[in-house]
């Protein structure tokens, strides 16, 4: 009966491919929904103060930060795993998609300075980012929907100007640009996407792999920096002028 209505309940949230694994203990089920009901109950408590914060039920860990929190928007059962730090001052605020999950301890921070506001970041629905996971935003950062992510993986939208040889680097600014990475792709761990990235729909990115310039749809990357190794899409080559040596073509910088 308590399986069944926590099911039923679940649904309510994340629609029809939530489930239960029948292996799972009953007190384990309970340990769980307790913590899910007082990580909704948090969030009830944040979504007055957040963009569009009527009627926008979300799952707030323990320890969560929300800074700015009018420059905000919780979708739908999305969830905000422990510790979870959020900094929504920028330009076009924050988004986090329907039902997508933000990792415990993660970071995603689009402005660290008043004087030089940040782009901030748009999560789309159903997609996950893993535990200790940096998003820096200053340029921008479009993650789509559907998308997977481990562990650790960072996002940095700027590079610092180092061309004068008299000014101490600190002090020469930054150049911003941003990095999207489009629907359906799955993230290993560590991964590391660097100012201008653009990966293609339905990508895979190896762990550990260092993504720059613009990767083609369904492309297999990995490396430092990241090179084509595969392609998912049937039938199709990788292309001649992005092969190397055999072992994959660096990609094109941004």
């Amino acid at each position: 009966m308590i399986r069944g209505l926590v099911i039923a309940l679940g649904r309510r949230v994340k629609g029809d491919v939530f489930t239960i694994d029948p292996a799972l203990p009953l007190t384990a089920i309970v340990a769980f929904s307790a913590a899910r009901a007082a990580a909704a109950l948090r969030g009830l408590l944040v979504r007055p103060f957040l963009r569009g914060g009527s009627g926008i039920p979300a799952f707030v860990g323990a320890r969560v930060r929300l800074k700015t929190r009018g420059m905000i928007r919780l979708g739908k059962g999305a969830t905000l795993g422990d510790g979870v730090l959020i900094q929504g001052l920028s330009r076009g605020g924050v988004t986090i998609g329907a039902g997508t999950s933000i990792g415990a301890h993660s970071i995603i921070m689009p402005t660290s300075v008043m004087r030089n506001l940040g782009e901030g970041c748009t999560i789309g629905p159903n997609s996950g980012i893993g535990q200790y996971s940096f998003i820096g935003c200053g340029g921008g950062v479009t993650i789509g929907r559907d998308v997977i992510m481990g562990q650790y993986v960072s996002f940095h939208t700027e590079n610092h100007l180092h061309e004068d040889l008299d000014r101490p680097i600190i002090a020469q600014g930054v150049r911003r640009a941003p990095v999207v990475v489009e629907d359906d792709c799955w993230v290993g761990v560590k991964a590391t996407f660097l100012s201008g990235a653009h990966v293609g729909r339905g990508c895979i990115v190896a762990a550990g792999a260092v993504v720059r310039g613009t990767i083609p749809p369904y492309s297999i990357i990995g490396g430092v920096p990241a090179r084509i190794i595969g392609t998912r899409a049937p039938g199709d080559a990788v292309p001649a002028e992005l092969l190397a040596d055999g072992a994959g073509g660096a990609v094109s910088a941004a």
